[in-house]
């Protein structure tokens, strides 16, 4: 199922940077403090831990979303990360996201390794990071993955958070299990909430029980003290596994439909659905769905799997706990089969559908590769991205949840005009979508491209939302772009994807 995610609106900036209610527990200037407890009965946690915890040094440039042609200022930052197999490490991405140089240091020692990422999971906010050095790996001791602790269990969060350059150890307990937002990808995800402060550095830190890890420390709620979060073991077991499968993580896997709860007893009678009956409403399938033609607007889905599914969307889960339906989605393969009920005018239909990762119209994030962007005339256009959203204050967040109509679909947008007497009265159009380019729908960035540089008229007509027009003459437009590319010290007037050997226009 696809959610539509909370967002909140944020001033224009160069840096990009959203306002999310989550604080993502990496990416600080400091240290940490030793603190070592045990558990009755077991191993002590820092017997468990001493010899697989490391922390994780990152140096990377963020990408400008406002000038895509450049990177940010370098930054350094640090997180947290343990073996947990033969000579792979597990962090969180974010700790390494858009990375130009990572290293890592083990407890105890005053070297520092260089590491690579070898697979990484924006989606889920985890990453695997292996290191060629042999005299690393001497001493150091995989941690086993357990399975999801259960409510009010006493747990141990490792790590270096600010405030020491030692290991810290923290204790707390369970509070809930449930889906909550990851803040690095907006992807909703199983999580478990604890009562330990899960601190900036704490990152990428195991979170153990007894003698296995349950999870891993992500993020916290600044709002409220001593509330972290942990990426549990199910979804850590999926990016791991994905990735020996696959090598590059393929996602998680979705049913590419949206649903309305049904808690009213007048919409569930409307639908025909007799007082035994608990289901919800289906309002839209995305066309890249399996499901797409086999579900219909307006069907009432009753369960899957056999799991009824409540008015609320969730399902049994663990003894008297419940979980909303879409944790036992993103849980399958892709291209595995999943069983649904469904109501449809009053009878029920049962389907097998093999479900798969379903992208939205809009990328959520966007880490470790550089924006699109072509530049015509000192216009500035760019595909529609959250990231880029973020950055702005007048594109409206209603087009965020919609979705594709045809593979490779993009919402192109002028992103800013960089002044020159050939766009003059042109530079009041920033944020706005370009519908045709010469009466032809855009497609997509590459698409508007394309209609632009095989333009074989002399007037070039931009047709862009709310009716407006651009009007240019094709060749003396083409003419002026490398000048204006001079003029503004911009390398070039298209991203390396849209590039090809034969045909690049330069400011050099």
């Amino acid at each position: 199922m696809l959610f539509g995610c909370v967002r909140f609106g944020t001033l224009r900036c160069s840096s990009g940077l959203s306002n999310f209610p989550w604080r993502i527990a990496s990416r600080f200037r400091g240290c940490a403090s030793l603190c070592l407890l045990a558990e009755d009965g077991k191993c002590s946690v820092n017997d468990l831990t001493l010899n697989s915890v490391v922390k994780v040094f990152c140096r990377s440039a963020k990408s400008s979303f406002l000038q895509p042609w450049q990177k940010r200022l370098p930054e350094q930052s640090s997180g947290s990360g343990f073996v947990f197999a033969r000579n792979k490490i597990l962090t969180n991405a974010h700790v390494v996201a858009d990375h130009t140089f990572v290293q890592v240091r083990k407890h105890g020692s005053p070297t520092k390794y260089k590491a690579k990422v070898e697979a990484v999971g924006h989606e889920c906010d985890l990453a695997i990071l292996v290191i060629k050095s042999k005299k690393f790996w001497e001493d150091m001791k995989p941690l086993e993955l357990g399975d999801i602790p259960s409510l009010y269990q006493n747990v141990y969060v490792v790590g270096y958070p600010k405030g020491g350059d030692n290991i810290s150890i923290t204790k707390g307990v369970v509070s809930r299990v449930e889906l909550t937002e990851y803040s690095h990808s907006q992807a909703k995800l199983m999580t478990i909430q604890i009562d330990a402060a899960i601190n900036p550095g704490n990152s990428g830190g195991p979170v153990v029980m007894e003698n296995t890890v349950v999870g891993v420390a992500f993020q916290g709620l600044p709002s409220s003290e001593n509330t972290g979060y942990i990426i549990p073991t199910p979804v850590i077991k999926h990016f791991v596994a994905n990735v020996e499968e696959n090598g590059p993580f393929s996602g998680f896997c979705s049913l590419g439909i949206t649903c309305q709860h049904m808690e009213n007893v007048q919409i569930r009678s409307y639908f025909k659905m007799n007082p035994k009956m608990t289901g919800i409403l289906i309002k839209e399938i995305s066309a890249f769905s399996s499901a797409y033609s086999i579900l219909k607007k307006d069907d009432i889905l009753l369960s899957m799997d056999g799991l009824s599914i409540g008015n609320d969307e969730t399902v049994n889960f663990r003894k008297k706990e419940r979980i909303n339906f879409n944790h036992f989605v993103s849980m399958k393969k892709p291209s595995e089969t999943t069983l649904l009920k469904v109501l449809r005018e009053g009878k029920q239909h049962e389907f097998n559908i093999n479900i798969k990762p379903v992208e939205p119209l809009i990328p959520v994030y966007q880490y470790d590769k550089l924006p699109s962007y072509y530049i015509l005339a000192g216009i500035v256009f760019v595909p529609l991205t959250k990231p880029y959203m973020d950055c702005c204050y007048s594109i409206c967040d209603c087009v965020f949840g919609n979705m594709p109509k045809k593979a490779g679909e993009q919402i192109v947008v002028i992103s800013q005009v960089l002044e020159d007497d050939i766009n003059v009265g042109y530079s009041s159009f920033e944020d706005i979508e370009v519908r045709k380019v010469n009466g032809v729908q855009v497609e997509n960035l590459k698409h508007l491209c394309q209609l632009i540089e095989e333009c074989c008229t002399e007037d070039l007509r931009l047709d862009l939302e709310q009716e407006n027009v651009i009007i240019l003459k094709h060749k003396p437009a083409i003419k002026a772009t490398p000048k204006i590319l001079k003029r503004y010290g911009i390398p070039s007037a298209k991203s390396k994807d849209l590039r090809s050997p034969r045909t690049v226009v330069t400011g050099v």
